[in-house]
Protein backbone atom coordinates (compact mmCIF):
# COMPACT_ATOMS: atom_id res chain seq x y z
CA UNK A 1 0.00 0.00 0.00
CA UNK A 2 1.30 3.13 -1.04
CA UNK A 3 1.54 6.25 1.35
CA UNK A 4 -1.21 8.25 0.09
CA UNK A 5 -3.72 5.17 0.52
CA UNK A 6 -1.57 4.61 3.74
CA UNK A 7 -2.48 8.00 4.53
CA UNK A 8 -6.41 8.16 3.68
CA UNK A 9 -6.87 5.04 5.77
CA UNK A 10 -5.20 6.11 8.99
CA UNK A 11 -5.74 9.64 9.09
CA UNK A 12 -1.74 9.84 9.65
CA UNK A 13 -0.99 12.87 7.36
CA UNK A 14 1.86 11.85 4.61
CA UNK A 15 3.97 14.65 6.16
CA UNK A 16 3.84 12.64 9.56
CA UNK A 17 4.20 8.97 8.10
CA UNK A 18 7.69 10.44 6.26
CA UNK A 19 8.81 11.73 9.57
CA UNK A 20 8.38 8.61 11.15
CA UNK A 21 10.16 7.28 8.92
CA UNK A 22 13.03 9.64 9.46
CA UNK A 23 13.06 8.56 12.75
CA UNK A 24 12.84 4.92 11.96
CA UNK A 25 9.74 4.69 13.76
CA UNK A 26 7.64 3.12 11.15
CA UNK A 27 9.79 2.41 8.30
CA UNK A 28 7.85 0.98 4.98
CA UNK A 29 8.89 -2.58 3.97
CA UNK A 30 9.39 -1.96 0.25
CA UNK A 31 9.85 0.99 -2.07
CA UNK A 32 8.07 0.69 -5.41
CA UNK A 33 9.66 0.43 -8.86
CA UNK A 34 9.93 4.02 -9.29
CA UNK A 35 10.97 4.73 -5.65
CA UNK A 36 8.06 5.23 -3.29
CA UNK A 37 7.41 3.85 0.02
CA UNK A 38 5.33 1.01 -0.18
CA UNK A 39 3.78 -0.07 3.42
CA UNK A 40 3.38 -3.75 4.21
CA UNK A 41 0.49 -4.94 6.79
CA UNK A 42 2.58 -5.36 9.88
CA UNK A 43 4.02 -1.41 8.92
CA UNK A 44 0.08 -0.24 9.10
CA UNK A 45 -0.65 -2.13 12.82
CA UNK A 46 2.96 -0.22 13.75
CA UNK A 47 1.55 2.88 12.56
CA UNK A 48 -1.72 2.13 14.66
CA UNK A 49 0.27 1.24 17.83
CA UNK A 50 2.64 4.80 17.51
CA UNK A 51 -1.15 6.89 17.18
CA UNK A 52 -2.48 4.70 20.45
CA UNK A 53 0.42 5.31 22.66
CA UNK A 54 0.78 8.78 21.64
CA UNK A 55 -2.81 9.20 22.85
CA UNK A 56 -1.54 8.36 25.90
CA UNK A 57 0.83 11.29 25.90
CA UNK A 58 4.04 9.58 25.03
CA UNK A 59 6.52 11.13 22.87
CA UNK A 60 7.92 9.59 19.89
CA UNK A 61 11.08 9.23 21.74
CA UNK A 62 9.23 7.16 24.33
CA UNK A 63 7.04 5.09 22.02
CA UNK A 64 10.40 3.94 19.89
CA UNK A 65 11.20 2.58 22.99
CA UNK A 66 7.99 1.15 24.02
CA UNK A 67 7.78 -0.80 20.99
CA UNK A 68 11.17 -1.44 20.12
CA UNK A 69 12.61 -2.31 23.61
CA UNK A 70 11.75 -6.28 24.57
CA UNK A 71 12.48 -5.86 28.04
CA UNK A 72 10.57 -2.26 28.58
CA UNK A 73 7.67 -2.59 31.09
CA UNK A 74 5.40 0.33 31.10
CA UNK A 75 4.47 1.05 34.73
CA UNK A 76 6.95 3.67 35.38
CA UNK A 77 6.31 5.34 32.28
CA UNK A 78 2.62 5.46 32.83
CA UNK A 79 2.93 6.56 36.62
CA UNK A 80 4.99 9.57 35.39
CA UNK A 81 2.24 9.86 32.71
CA UNK A 82 0.01 10.22 35.36
CA UNK A 83 1.99 12.71 37.43
CA UNK A 84 2.48 15.09 34.28
CA UNK A 85 -0.88 14.84 33.31
CA UNK A 86 -2.20 15.57 36.89
CA UNK A 87 -0.09 18.29 37.05
CA UNK A 88 -1.21 20.08 33.13
CA UNK A 89 -4.73 19.68 34.58
CA UNK A 90 -4.03 22.03 37.75
CA UNK A 91 -2.02 24.18 35.17
CA UNK A 92 -5.03 24.63 33.14
CA UNK A 93 -8.11 24.65 36.18
CA UNK A 94 -5.79 27.18 37.70
CA UNK A 95 -6.05 29.33 34.07
CA UNK A 96 -9.85 28.37 33.73
CA UNK A 97 -10.34 30.18 37.22
CA UNK A 98 -7.90 33.06 36.60
CA UNK A 99 -9.98 34.04 33.39
CA UNK A 100 -13.36 33.16 34.96
CA UNK A 101 -12.38 35.80 37.69
CA UNK A 102 -11.12 38.26 35.00
CA UNK A 103 -15.00 37.58 33.79
CA UNK A 104 -16.68 38.11 36.46
CA UNK A 105 -14.61 41.36 36.81
CA UNK A 106 -16.73 42.80 34.06
CA UNK A 107 -13.56 44.49 32.65
CA UNK A 108 -14.13 47.77 30.30
CA UNK A 109 -10.64 47.58 29.02
CA UNK A 110 -7.08 45.42 28.92
CA UNK A 111 -6.12 48.18 31.62
CA UNK A 112 -8.70 46.83 33.57
CA UNK A 113 -7.72 42.98 32.81
CA UNK A 114 -4.48 43.79 33.52
CA UNK A 115 -5.13 45.33 37.62
CA UNK A 116 -6.80 42.31 38.11
CA UNK A 117 -3.96 39.99 36.49
CA UNK A 118 -2.24 41.81 39.14
CA UNK A 119 -4.19 41.28 41.90
CA UNK A 120 -4.17 37.61 41.36
CA UNK A 121 -0.39 37.64 41.45
CA UNK A 122 -0.06 39.47 44.48
CA UNK A 123 -2.64 37.24 45.97
CA UNK A 124 -1.13 33.86 45.10
CA UNK A 125 2.17 35.04 46.05
CA UNK A 126 4.25 32.59 48.75
CA UNK A 127 5.52 35.42 50.46
CA UNK A 128 2.59 36.53 52.84
CA UNK A 129 3.95 40.06 53.10
CA UNK A 130 3.41 40.40 49.32
CA UNK A 131 -0.13 38.75 49.50
CA UNK A 132 -0.97 41.28 52.36
CA UNK A 133 0.21 44.54 50.62
CA UNK A 134 -1.71 43.16 47.41
CA UNK A 135 -4.98 43.22 49.57
CA UNK A 136 -4.43 46.44 51.38
CA UNK A 137 -2.75 48.41 48.27
CA UNK A 138 -4.14 47.22 45.18
CA UNK A 139 -3.11 48.64 42.01
CA UNK A 140 -4.34 52.24 41.22
CA UNK A 141 -6.56 51.56 43.96
CA UNK A 142 -8.76 49.30 42.12
CA UNK A 143 -10.91 47.19 44.41
CA UNK A 144 -10.12 43.67 44.27
CA UNK A 145 -13.55 41.95 43.12
CA UNK A 146 -16.03 39.92 46.29
CA UNK A 147 -15.47 36.53 44.58
CA UNK A 148 -11.55 37.43 44.24
CA UNK A 149 -11.09 38.18 47.75
CA UNK A 150 -13.39 35.46 48.98
CA UNK A 151 -11.28 32.49 47.27
CA UNK A 152 -8.24 34.17 48.80
CA UNK A 153 -9.96 34.15 52.41
CA UNK A 154 -10.87 30.47 52.45
CA UNK A 155 -6.77 29.66 50.99
CA UNK A 156 -5.21 32.07 53.11
CA UNK A 157 -3.20 30.16 56.45
CA UNK A 158 -1.58 33.17 57.75
CA UNK A 159 -3.40 35.22 60.41
CA UNK A 160 -2.47 39.02 59.52
CA UNK A 161 -2.75 38.15 55.85
CA UNK A 162 -6.13 36.17 56.68
CA UNK A 163 -7.61 39.41 58.68
CA UNK A 164 -6.82 42.14 56.14
CA UNK A 165 -9.02 40.13 53.57
CA UNK A 166 -11.70 39.91 55.63
CA UNK A 167 -11.26 43.38 55.91
CA UNK A 168 -11.11 44.16 52.67
CA UNK A 169 -14.33 41.30 51.63
CA UNK A 170 -16.59 43.49 53.72
CA UNK A 171 -15.86 46.36 51.78
CA UNK A 172 -15.79 44.38 48.17
CA UNK A 173 -18.12 45.21 45.49
CA UNK A 174 -19.91 41.95 44.44
CA UNK A 175 -21.78 39.31 46.55
CA UNK A 176 -19.20 38.08 49.00
CA UNK A 177 -21.43 35.75 50.84
CA UNK A 178 -21.92 33.57 47.40
CA UNK A 179 -17.87 33.45 47.27
CA UNK A 180 -17.82 32.25 50.98
CA UNK A 181 -20.27 29.76 50.81
CA UNK A 182 -18.99 26.89 49.57
CA UNK A 183 -16.31 26.96 52.04
CA UNK A 184 -19.07 26.19 54.97
CA UNK A 185 -19.22 22.94 52.92
CA UNK A 186 -15.95 22.38 52.45
CA UNK A 187 -14.02 18.78 53.61
CA UNK A 188 -11.39 21.10 54.70
CA UNK A 189 -12.40 21.90 58.55
CA UNK A 190 -9.82 24.64 58.15
CA UNK A 191 -11.55 26.33 55.51
CA UNK A 192 -14.82 26.02 57.01
CA UNK A 193 -13.96 27.92 59.77
CA UNK A 194 -12.50 30.29 57.54
CA UNK A 195 -15.48 31.25 55.58
CA UNK A 196 -17.54 31.12 59.26
CA UNK A 197 -15.24 33.53 60.46
CA UNK A 198 -15.12 35.47 56.96
CA UNK A 199 -19.27 35.67 57.35
CA UNK A 200 -19.27 36.44 60.94
CA UNK A 201 -17.68 40.21 59.20
CA UNK A 202 -20.77 40.68 56.52
CA UNK A 203 -24.31 41.85 57.51
CA UNK A 204 -27.58 41.03 55.58
CA UNK A 205 -29.80 37.66 55.63
CA UNK A 206 -28.12 35.52 53.56
CA UNK A 207 -24.82 35.56 56.04
CA UNK A 208 -26.90 35.21 58.34
CA UNK A 209 -29.14 32.19 57.32
CA UNK A 210 -25.44 30.72 56.00
CA UNK A 211 -24.04 31.06 59.83
CA UNK A 212 -27.13 29.71 61.19
CA UNK A 213 -27.10 26.11 58.63
CA UNK A 214 -23.05 26.28 60.57
CA UNK A 215 -24.64 25.99 63.36
CA UNK A 216 -25.08 22.23 62.57
CA UNK A 217 -21.23 21.72 61.75
CA UNK A 218 -19.06 18.67 62.67
CA UNK A 219 -16.40 20.78 64.19
CA UNK A 220 -17.05 22.80 67.45
CA UNK A 221 -15.17 25.71 66.35
CA UNK A 222 -16.63 26.49 63.79
CA UNK A 223 -20.30 26.14 65.92
CA UNK A 224 -18.20 28.40 68.57
CA UNK A 225 -17.76 30.99 65.65
CA UNK A 226 -21.31 30.72 64.09
CA UNK A 227 -23.35 30.90 67.69
CA UNK A 228 -21.02 34.07 68.63
CA UNK A 229 -21.87 36.00 65.11
CA UNK A 230 -25.43 34.79 65.45
CA UNK A 231 -26.02 36.11 69.00
CA UNK A 232 -24.33 39.77 68.19
CA UNK A 233 -27.00 39.58 65.39
CA UNK A 234 -30.16 39.30 68.14
CA UNK A 235 -30.39 35.71 66.73
CA UNK A 236 -31.93 33.32 69.52
CA UNK A 237 -30.99 30.21 67.22
CA UNK A 238 -27.42 30.02 68.74
CA UNK A 239 -28.44 29.98 72.13
CA UNK A 240 -27.91 26.17 72.60
CA UNK A 241 -24.26 26.53 71.18
CA UNK A 242 -23.52 29.77 73.37
CA UNK A 243 -24.51 28.04 76.24
CA UNK A 244 -22.15 25.01 75.45
CA UNK A 245 -19.22 27.67 74.45
CA UNK A 246 -19.09 28.85 77.80
CA UNK A 247 -19.68 25.18 79.57
CA UNK A 248 -16.56 24.48 77.08
CA UNK A 249 -14.69 27.98 76.19
CA UNK A 250 -13.02 29.38 74.71
CA UNK A 251 -14.63 32.63 73.97
CA UNK A 252 -16.77 31.81 77.34
CA UNK A 253 -16.96 35.56 78.58
CA UNK A 254 -18.05 36.82 74.65
CA UNK A 255 -20.71 34.02 74.73
CA UNK A 256 -22.32 34.77 78.36
CA UNK A 257 -22.76 38.62 77.57
CA UNK A 258 -24.44 37.54 74.49
CA UNK A 259 -26.64 35.77 76.27
CA UNK A 260 -27.13 38.37 78.89
CA UNK A 261 -28.08 40.15 75.64
CA UNK A 262 -30.95 37.90 74.95
CA UNK A 263 -32.16 37.31 78.13
CA UNK A 264 -33.64 40.61 78.29
CA UNK A 265 -36.32 39.54 76.06
CA UNK A 266 -38.68 38.14 78.33
CA UNK A 267 -39.51 35.39 75.80
CA UNK A 268 -36.21 33.94 76.00
CA UNK A 269 -35.37 34.68 79.51
CA UNK A 270 -36.46 31.56 81.51
CA UNK A 271 -34.95 29.21 78.63
CA UNK A 272 -31.56 31.26 78.81
CA UNK A 273 -31.26 30.35 82.60
CA UNK A 274 -33.06 26.75 82.30
CA UNK A 275 -30.07 25.92 79.99
CA UNK A 276 -27.70 27.41 82.14
CA UNK A 277 -29.18 25.92 85.48
CA UNK A 278 -29.02 22.71 83.52
CA UNK A 279 -25.45 22.63 82.87
CA UNK A 280 -25.06 23.15 86.90
CA UNK A 281 -26.76 20.20 87.42
CA UNK A 282 -24.90 18.22 84.42
CA UNK A 283 -21.65 19.12 85.94
CA UNK A 284 -21.65 18.59 90.29
CA UNK A 285 -17.60 17.96 90.15
CA UNK A 286 -16.02 20.22 87.40
CA UNK A 287 -15.19 23.35 89.15
CA UNK A 288 -13.93 24.73 86.00
CA UNK A 289 -17.11 24.53 84.39
CA UNK A 290 -19.56 25.45 86.96
CA UNK A 291 -17.00 28.84 87.71
CA UNK A 292 -17.69 29.73 84.13
CA UNK A 293 -21.16 29.13 84.27
CA UNK A 294 -21.32 31.42 87.53
CA UNK A 295 -19.66 34.08 85.99
CA UNK A 296 -22.12 34.00 83.26
CA UNK A 297 -24.69 34.41 85.85
CA UNK A 298 -23.30 37.88 85.96
CA UNK A 299 -24.18 38.81 82.56
CA UNK A 300 -27.91 37.82 83.21
CA UNK A 301 -30.68 41.38 83.49
CA UNK A 302 -31.78 42.72 86.56
CA UNK A 303 -32.72 40.12 89.33
CA UNK A 304 -32.98 37.42 86.90
CA UNK A 305 -29.76 35.19 88.30
CA UNK A 306 -30.62 35.94 91.72
CA UNK A 307 -32.47 32.84 92.98
CA UNK A 308 -29.57 30.72 91.21
CA UNK A 309 -27.16 32.49 92.61
CA UNK A 310 -28.42 31.94 96.32
CA UNK A 311 -28.24 28.73 95.78
CA UNK A 312 -24.72 29.07 94.57
CA UNK A 313 -23.43 30.15 97.62
CA UNK A 314 -23.47 26.82 99.43
CA UNK A 315 -21.27 25.59 96.04
CA UNK A 316 -18.53 23.22 97.50
CA UNK A 317 -16.32 25.03 95.28
CA UNK A 318 -14.82 27.96 97.58
CA UNK A 319 -14.41 29.80 94.29
CA UNK A 320 -17.69 29.46 93.05
CA UNK A 321 -19.53 30.26 96.53
CA UNK A 322 -17.47 33.36 96.73
CA UNK A 323 -18.07 34.54 93.58
CA UNK A 324 -21.88 33.96 93.68
CA UNK A 325 -22.02 35.37 96.96
CA UNK A 326 -20.49 38.54 95.89
CA UNK A 327 -23.02 38.55 92.72
CA UNK A 328 -26.04 38.36 95.51
CA UNK A 329 -24.77 41.22 97.33
CA UNK A 330 -24.54 43.59 94.32
CA UNK A 331 -27.96 42.66 92.71
CA UNK A 332 -29.41 42.80 96.49
CA UNK A 333 -27.93 46.45 97.08
CA UNK A 334 -28.90 47.02 93.44
CA UNK A 335 -32.40 46.30 94.14
CA UNK A 336 -32.70 48.61 97.55
CA UNK A 337 -31.95 51.38 95.12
Amino acid sequence: MLIGEVARRSGVSTRMLRHYDSLGLVRPTGRTVGGYREYAPEDIRRIFHVEGLRSLGLSLREIGRALDDPGFTPSTLVTDLIRRTGERLNREQELLDRLRTVDAAEPTGWQDVLRIVELLHGLGSPDAARRQQAVLAPAEDASPPADMLAAAVLAESDPYVAGSLRWALARADGDAVAGLAPGVRAADVEVRRRAVHALAELSGADATAVLTAALSDPDATVRRYAALALGARGATTAVPELVRTVVDGPNDVEAAELLGALAADEAWAGRIMGALAGEFAAHPADPAVRRRLTQALAEMPGRLALDLLRQLTRDPDRAVSLLASALVGVLEERSEE
